[in-house]
């Protein structure tokens, strides 16, 4: 394994673990909540955090995505154990295909295009760092203020939460 994979890889255990704990107290019940107008509904926030685990074996396994090409299929979680399965399966399948790259691949340009035109255009470690890994972390504090909002304890992801202690 390369020096950057197992750099990027203990970033993402820690990270994925804190995003996994989120599942785990995930309110199935109250998907639809929304807390204001322009907010997604908790169910499309729960979904959007299943992605960081394809996103990153997608931008591993390429070195281009067309943001209006065909896109992964969509899944419809239902359960806890939905949630916690697909996030599992694609996080596992991301962390045994970064193992197998060299520092040279994780410095091969990736790029995102809309409309034929270049979007985004940057090292694939540094697209793994700022798009897939910083995403979801921003995503995943979006939830915990939903959970507050719905009295759901909230898990420690950076030592004990407040509900923790």
């Amino acid at each position: 394994m390369s020096k950057l994979s197992q750099t990027v890889l203990m970033d993402l255990d820690q990270e994925f673990a804190g995003t996994r704990r989120m599942f785990e107290r995930l309110p199935v019940d109250k998907l639809d909540f929304t807390p204001h107008a322009k907010s997604w509904p908790l169910g499309k926030l729960a979904i959007h955090l299943l992605d960081p685990g394809l996103w990153g074996t997608v931008t591993c396994t390429t070195t281009e995505l067309a943001f209006d090409g065909p896109m992964p299929a969509k899944v419809d979680p239902k359960t806890i154990d939905d949630f916690l399965a697909i996030h599992d399966e694609r996080v596992a399948q991301f962390k045994s295909v970064l193992a197998t790259m060299s520092d040279a691949d994780l410095q091969v340009t990736w790029q995102a295009t809309m409309g034929g035109h270049p979007v985004m255009s940057m090292p694939r470690i540094a697209v793994l760092r700022s798009v897939v890994l910083n995403h979801m972390i921003h995503h995943r504090a979006q939830m915990t203020m939903y959970y507050r909002l719905l009295e759901v304890p909230v898990p420690g992801l950076f030592g004990p939460s407040a509900d923790e202690q």
